[in-house]
């Protein structure tokens, strides 16, 4: 796993504070946030990710349910909107893309850790809390 899956992750699983990761993602370059948004959406469809999971995405990531990725992630197509939302192009849109994907990812992961992780699992993602290092990214 590499040094932005450990980032994501940690930050999804509440390894790592949110502002860290917020100040860690703003000092990317605008390629590198696309990159990290692009990651996340693969992230939260790979958790298995559902429209159902917005509301909650929303509330734990403290954004308006008005702002833009807070809106698309309601509407349609789980997959199609994550799309948009790793679209968006305004900086400031970027942030707050940033919270709600990985908000999503916690909400679909955990989901996932409690159905089919629950009694253990392989997955490294998941081991992050358990000895593998969550060193500075």
């Amino acid at each position: 796993m590499n040094e932005r899956a450990v980032m994501l992750n940690a930050l999804a699983q509440g390894l790592r504070p949110m502002p860290q990761g917020i100040e860690w993602f703003a000092r990317l370059s605008d390629e590198a946030q696309s990159a990290v948004l692009r990651d996340l959406v693969q992230f939260c469809l790979q958790a298995r990710a559902t429209s159902e999971d917005g509301p909650e995405s929303i509330r734990r990531a403290s954004i308006r349910p008005t702002h833009t990725p807070a809106v698309l992630i309601t509407r349609g197509r789980i997959d199609e909107q994550l799309g948009k939302i790793a679209g968006l192009a305004p900086r400031d849109e970027r942030v707050k893309a940033f919270r709600l994907l990985v908000a999503l990812l916690a909400v679909a992961d955990g989901r996932r850790r409690e159905r089919f992780c629950a009694n253990g699992c392989s997955h490294g993602w998941h081991q992050l809390g358990i000895g593998q290092a969550t060193g500075t990214a």
